[in-house]
C-alpha cells in the first residue's frame, strides 16, 4: 500500500509531493495529461510563495529562471507605489511563466523520489478504515493508498467522486488568452494598449517569455457554452479589432484558450482519507494573480500534517486543521477577486467606487493592507488569542546561526529561545531548538510549525509544552 496518491501534477500536486518526500513519505502522482500543457496561465510568484520556496531551498533555481520585479500597490488594476514597511525579506514579485514553475517543481519532486505517472486519470475512489482504493482509466489493477489528495483542477474528478458540493457563481464574462506573433511595431502596440486599458483592464499585449511571441489578453464576446472548447484565432482577431480598432497583424498562434470569472469553493476540503487542494478546492477570477500561489500554499499547509499522520505522530484533530485554516483563506481570496472584477467594469457605480478606492490607496495603511492580501503575507490562522504574532508566519529574520528560512529546510518545527531556559526535549525528534538567537527577534520564545506559522509565543515552559503536544503530538 502506498502512503499517498496525488491526483494532479500541476504546481499544487508537485508542491505537495515535495513536502511529503521531504519527510520520507511514499508518493505517487497521477497526471491525466500525457504532456505538460504548453499554455501559460500564471506569470509569477507572490511574496508568500517566494518565501515558501526559500524555506525549502528551492528559491535559487527559481531566481535563475525568473525575473525579480518591484512590488507595486495594485488592486483591481489600480497602480500605486509599493507600500512601506512590508513584513518580508523578499520585497519583490518573481516573474516566471507557469510552464517553468511546473517543470522546476516536477523536477524537484522526481529528484526527491516521488513517482510521477503521466497520462493516467483517476476514475474511481472507494475508501475504508485502512485506506483508499483508486481506479484508473486503463482498467488496470486498482491502487491502494493510505490517503488521496485531489489536486486535479477546477473540474476535479476527485471532488465529483466524493460528492462534495462546489457552490458559487458561474462565469458571466469570458476572456480570451493566447500566444501569437504580430506585425505591428512595438511602439504602436504600446500606444494603443495604453489607451484601451484606460477603460478596459482585461486587455493587454505583452512579452510571453518566447522571442517574438506576444501574450494576448482580450475580452470575449459572450460566455462559451462548452468551456473545454478553445476559441478560434478568428475570434481573437475580431475581438482585438472591436476593442482596439486593429488586430495588430497577429499571426502564427502558439496556443489559444479562454478563462471566465466563475467563483466557487468546495463545501469540504476533507472526506475521510481524501483531501482537496488548489483549484479542486476553489476557483476564482485571476485578478491579482493569486490562484497558483494559493494552491502552492494549500500544499505547504497540508504536507507536514499528512506526513505526521502517516508517521503516527499527529494529534487527533491535526488533519482537520487543514480545512479549518485554509478554507477561510480561500474564501477571503474569492471575496477580494469578486471585488476586483466588479471594479474593472465600466458601470457608473463601480467606476465611482474605483475612483474612491484609488484615493484611499494613497494612504499607506490601506495600500499595505491590500498588498498583504494579494501577496498572502497577511494570512493569520486562528490559533487562539494572545500575541500579535500568533497564527502568522514569521518573516525571514537573521539569527546568529544564520537566516531563519535556511534553518527551516529540514521541514521540522523550530523553537527560538532567547531566554536560554526553554526546552523541546520530549519532541527533539520533531522540533529543533535554537538558543542565543540575536536581537532581531524581540520576544522571549517562539514556536514555529513546519510551515513557518507561529504556534506559541512566550516564556512559560508549561504553556510551551501544551503547544508542542497540540501541533507535534505526544
Amino acid at each position: 500500500m502506498l502512503d499517498v496518491i496525488i491526483a494532479g501534477g500541476g504546481p499544487t500536486g508537485m508542491m505537495l509531493a515535495i513536502e511529503l518526500r521531504l519527510r520520507g513519505v511514499d508518493v505517487l502522482v497521477l497526471e491525466r495529461d500525457a504532456e505538460p500543457p504548453p499554455f501559460v496561465r500564471s506569470l509569477g510568484l507572490h511574496v508568500r510563495s517566494i518565501e515558501v520556496m526559500d524555506q525549502r531551498g528551492l528559491l535559487e533555481r527559481f531566481l535563475e529562471h525568473g525575473r525579480r520585479r518591484p512590488i507595486r500597490g495594485s488592486f483591481a488594476g489600480i497602480d500605486k507605489p509599493a507600500p512601506t514597511g512590508l513584513d518580508t525579506a523578499h520585497g519583490y514579485v518573481l516573474g516566471i511563466p507557469q510552464t517553468l514553475t511546473d517543470r522546476l517543481l516536477a523536477e524537484h519532486a522526481a529528484g526527491a523520489g516521488a513517482e510521477i505517472r503521466r497520462g493516467r486519470a483517476v476514475t474511481g475512489l472507494e475508501q475504508d478504515d485502512d485506506g483508499v482504493t483508486v481506479r484508473l482509466d486503463d482498467d488496470a489493477t486498482p491502487l491502494r493508498a493510505r490517503f488521496v489528495v485531489g489536486c486535479d483542477g477546477g473540474r476535479s474528478t476527485v471532488r465529483r467522486l466524493l460528492g462534495v458540493g462546489f457552490p458559487g457563481e458561474p462565469s458571466t464574462i469570458d476572456t480570451l488568452l493566447g500566444e501569437m506573433e504580430a506585425t505591428a511595431a512595438p511602439d504602436h502596440i504600446t500606444e494603443v494598449m495604453t489607451e484601451v486599458r484606460r477603460t478596459e483592464k482585461r486587455f493587454g499585449l505583452g512579452p510571453s517569455g518566447r522571442p517574438g511571441v506576444l501574450r494576448v489578453v482580450v475580452p470575449a464576446r459572450g460566455v462559451a457554452e462548452d468551456r473545454s472548447v478553445p476559441p478560434t484565432f478568428e475570434e481573437f482577431k475580431r475581438q482585438l479589432r472591436a476593442y482596439a480598432g486593429t488586430d495588430f497583424g497577429v499571426h502564427s498562434p502558439r496556443w489559444l484558450s479562454r478563462f471566465g470569472d466563475a467563483t466557487r469553493q468546495a463545501e469540504r476540503y476533507r472526506v475521510g482519507r481524501v483531501f482537496l487542494a488548489g483549484d479542486a478546492a476553489h476557483v476564482h477570477p485571476p485578478m491579482g494573480g493569486q490562484g497558483l500561489n494559493l494552491g502552492i500554499q494549500d500544499s505547504f499547509n497540508l504536507g507536514w500534517k499528512l506526513a505526521a499522520a502517516i508517521a503516527g505522530r499527529a494529534p487527533d484533530d491535526l488533519l482537520d486543521s487543514y480545512e479549518s485554516e485554509r478554507h477561510p483563506v480561500a474564501a477571503d481570496v474569492l471575496n477580494n477577486t469578486r471585488a476586483q472584477m466588479l471594479l474593472t467594469t465600466d458601470e457608473p457605480g463601480p467606476r465611482a467606487v474605483r475612483r474612491l478606492l484609488a484615493r484611499l490607496m494613497d494612504f499607506d495603511d490601506v495600500n499595505r493592507f491590500l498588498t498583504e492580501k494579494t501577496t498572502a503575507i497577511g494570512v493569520r490562522y486562528d490559533l487562539g488569542t494572545g500575541h500579535a504574532l500568533l497564527g502568522r508566519r514569521l518573516r525571514d529574520v537573521r539569527l546568529k546561526q544564520g537566516r531563519l528560512f535556511e534553518l527551516m529546510r529540514t521541514g521540522r518545527g523550530l523553537l527560538l529561545d532567547r531566554t536560554g531556559r526553554l526546552s523541546a526535549y520530549g519532541w527533539a525528534d520533531r522540533v529543533d531548538r535554537v538558543a542565543d538567537v540575536g536581537d532581531e527577534l524581540d520576544v522571549p520564545g517562539v514556536l514555529l510549525r513546519p510551515d513557518g506559522h507561529v504556534a506559541w509565543v512566550g516564556e512559560d515552559q508549561r504553556t510551551l509544552e501544551i503547544a508542542l503536544a497540540r501541533w507535534f503530538g505526544a
